[in-house]
């Protein structure tokens, strides 16, 4: 059974930082690319940032140079290191993985960035 469960959110001020944590099971995880997205309400959920098994990286303009996604094989755990954060990172974020031609969702975990 593939299993993600993220970890980490919370209530924050602007400028503050936050760490994601995703931990996965049931999966060969080092050989999976792993993505981060975030729904706000009334939006549509939207890529944040994504590794390859490689560890090459991608990141929505958004985030450039704010957020950080990274891996750790030995723990099956890909993590999300967002820093300065702004009022409009407010969200719910998602961790997904592929597996064959299913897509594979966390629950979520709430970030709120507000004074």
């Amino acid at each position: 059974q593939v299993q993600l469960v993220e970890s980490g959110g919370g209530l924050v001020q602007p400028g503050g930082s936050l760490r994601l944590s995703c931990a996965a099971s049931g999966i060969i995880f080092s050989m999976k690319a792993m993505g981060w997205y975030r729904q706000a309400p009334g939006k549509q959920r939207e890529l944040v940032a994504g590794i390859t098994s490689a560890g090459s990286t991608n990141y929505a303009d958004s985030v450039k140079g704010r957020f950080t996604i990274s891996r750790d094989n030995a723990k099956n755990t890909v993590y999300l290191q967002m820093n300065s954060l702004k009022p409009e990172d407010t969200a719910v974020y998602y961790c997904n993985t592929l597996l064959a031609v299913q897509v594979i969702w966390g629950q979520g975990t709430q970030v709120t960035v507000s004074s």
